[in-house]
């Protein structure tokens, strides 16, 4: 009898310790990777989730930049870390455009998906002085004189690249019949337009809005499936030109592919609960980031799709390698 008490004692206190453990992720700080540059916007997203974060979970989340190879680096560091759930990270639009380039084999499939957290889409921007009253009449225009206007706001290839080439493919116009002019992002770009060395820059309403606002710059449409919140009167480009192309920069929350189970659900509440939150609302409001959200496997089908999407237009604008 006292051998039997000894049993059932020592199964419920190993029950108990089970149950503790259990309960105990997160038991030390955080790791959360941002693949990009201090003081950018996906900087600040990944630092106001952080900062949340740590309310939700109980334990310090450590923001830590890891720049360099066009992004590769800081994704690739989240996708190799241990899978303990300790680390994760803020994956970008890039996670689908760098393996067409060549320059890591890295998917949206080599991670353990936690949430969609933010969408910026792309607008269409020229001159506030620009003939234009709207998407079409510039449309008509590239059509009439290929070659004639440029285009510019980030690198060959990247994100704001491909809105427009993916734009024009989409209308049936070849890509080439707007230039590409490079530059280090769409802050260069604007001002570039601004001083009338290119004529249009498809870049996010956030990165616009100051000149937007200054009365210098104008968005004749964006691209996306609803008017951005920012600017409600900018008409979508499928209402503009009837268009179906769609494309934003995103950011998500991910972490390393077999994270365990508790772990994963505890991120995906805690970062669910976090983008509705008052606090994320009007961080990203003031800004003018827009807030969407998904969760693990819509966010997984969402990253497929861009992928396949990006890939279809640098395939058609000869930078897939």
């Amino acid at each position: 009898m006292i051998k039997s008490l000894a049993r059932s004692l020592a199964a419920a206190t190993f029950a108990l310790f089970a149950v503790s453990v259990f309960a105990a992720y997160p038991e030390r700080p955080i790791t959360l990777i941002v693949p990009w540059g201090a003081g950018g916007g996906t900087d600040a997203t990944a630092r106001i989730i952080g900062a949340l974060l740590e309310k939700e979970l109980g334990q310090p989340v450590n923001v830590v930049n890891r720049t360099g190879g066009s992004g590769v680096v800081g994704h690739a560091a989240i996708a190799q870390a241990a899978p303990d759930g300790y680390t994760m990270g803020l994956v970008t639009v890039e996670i689908g455009m760098m393996h067409w380039q060549g320059l890591t084999e890295l998917t949206g499939a080599s991670y353990t998906p936690i949430g969609l957290v933010n969408a910026d889409p792309a607008g269409l921007q020229v001159r506030a002085d620009a003939p234009f009253k709207n998407a079409n009449e510039l449309v008509a225009e590239i059509k009439a004189n290929p070659g004639k206007m440029k285009a510019s706001g980030t690198g060959q290839g990247g994100i704001w690249h491909l809105a427009i080439a993916g734009m024009l493919r989409d209308l049936k116009v070849d890509p080439a019949a707007v230039p590409w002019v490079p530059s280090n992002g769409a802050a260069p770009g604007l001002q570039d337009l601004v001083a009338g060395g290119v004529d249009i820059v498809p870049c996010s309403l956030p990165e616009a809005r100051s000149l937007i606002d200054a009365g210098k710059v104008k968005s004749l449409a964006v691209m996306a499936e609803q008017p951005a919140a920012l600017y409600p009167n900018v008409p979508t480009l499928k209402a503009a030109t009837g268009s179906n192309w769609t494309t934003a920069a995103w950011r998500g929350i991910a972490a390393p592919k077999g994270i365990p189970a508790d772990a994963r659900d505890k991120l995906v509440a805690a970062i669910k609960k976090i983008v509705a939150s008052k606090d994320y609302t009007e961080f990203m409001t003031q800004r003018g980031f827009g807030i969407i959200y998904a969760e693990p496997e819509e966010f997984s089908k969402f990253m497929a799709k861009s992928d396949s999407d990006l890939g279809a237009t640098m395939k058609a604008v000869g930078i897939v390698k």
